[in-house]
C-alpha cells in the first residue's frame, strides 16, 4: 500500500519538482562540507578580489590565464597545512617561490591571498611576513601570526572566481534566485497544462464519423 502511494505521490508534478530541489540541495552541501573535511579547512574555495598577486600592473585579470600568480578572478582551492610545512621565500619567477599563503588580516575576520617570503619564530610562536607579488613591499598586517593562516593555495581555475565575485553583490543573487524560480515555476505548470490536455484528448468522447455509402 506504501508503495502505491508513493507511486500516486511521484506522478504529481509538483512533488517531483520538489524533491529535486532538496536532492540538489543536499548534493551541494554535501560537496561543500566534504571539500572541507578533505582540505582540512574552513574556507576550500575562494575568489581572488584584488591584483595584488598579479606580477602586471595593471592587473590583466582574464587575459593571464596560465600565469604561475594570481590575479583577479581566479578561483582558489585551499587546503589546511601546519604552520611548520609553509615555505617561506620571496617570489622568484625562474626558480621556487615561497607557498601562498590564505589569512586572516590581524584584527578582524577579511581573509588575505599573499604569498610567505620569510618565516621568524619569536618566543616559539611562528610569523610570517606576506607580500603580494605585485606589490612592492609587505602589507600593514605582516608579520602574520601562524594561528591567523587558514591555509595554502594549492590551485587556481582562472576566471571562474568573477561568477563568485558577482554573487556577493546581493542584486544578483536576487536576479539569480529569481530566476531559479520563475524556471521552476513555468516548467511546473506547462508540464500540469500538458498532462491535463493529454487527459482531456484521452476521455473524449469519438466523433460520430458517418459510415460511407454503399455502391452497389
Amino acid at each position: 500500500m506504501a508503495g502505491q502511494g508513493f507511486k500516486s505521490l511521484w506522478k504529481n508534478e509538483y512533488f517531483r519538482t520538489i524533491v529535486t530541489i532538496l536532492a540538489v540541495v543536499v548534493i551541494v552541501i554535501g560537496f561543500w562540507y566534504g571539500l572541507r573535511w578533505g582540505l582540512n579547512t574552513n574556507y576550500p574555495v575562494l575568489a581572488v578580489a584584488s591584483g595584488s598577486m598579479s606580477v602586471s600592473q595593471p592587473d590583466p585579470g582574464w587575459a593571464s590565464p596560465f600565469s604561475p600568480t594570481l590575479h583577479t578572478g581566479d578561483l582558489i582551492i585551499v587546503e589546511g597545512v601546519n604552520p611548520e610545512d609553509i615555505y617561506a621565500a620571496p617570489y622568484n619567477p625562474t626558480g621556487r617561490s615561497g607557498d601562498v599563503l590564505v589569512f586572516h588580516a590581524i584584527g578582524n575576520d577579511e581573509l588575505i591571498v599573499h604569498r610567505a617570503i620569510a618565516e621568524t619564530n619569536v618566543s616559539g610562536q611562528i610569523y610570517f611576513t606576506t607580500q603580494g607579488d605585485g606589490n612592492l613591499a609587505p602589507g600593514p598586517y605582516s608579520p602574520t601570526p601562524a594561528a591567523n593562516v587558514v591555509g595554502k593555495v594549492v590551485m587556481r581555475i582562472p576566471w571562474l572566481g568573477y561568477i563568485a565575485l558577482d554573487m556577493r553583490n546581493s542584486t544578483a543573487v536576487l536576479v539569480i534566485v529569481i530566476l531559479i524560480i520563475a524556471f521552476i515555476v513555468v516548467e511546473s505548470v506547462v508540464s500540469e497544462l500538458e498532462h491535463k490536455r493529454t487527459v482531456k484528448s484521452e476521455t473524449a468522447p469519438a466523433e460520430n464519423v458517418p459510415e460511407p455509402e454503399s455502391t452497389l
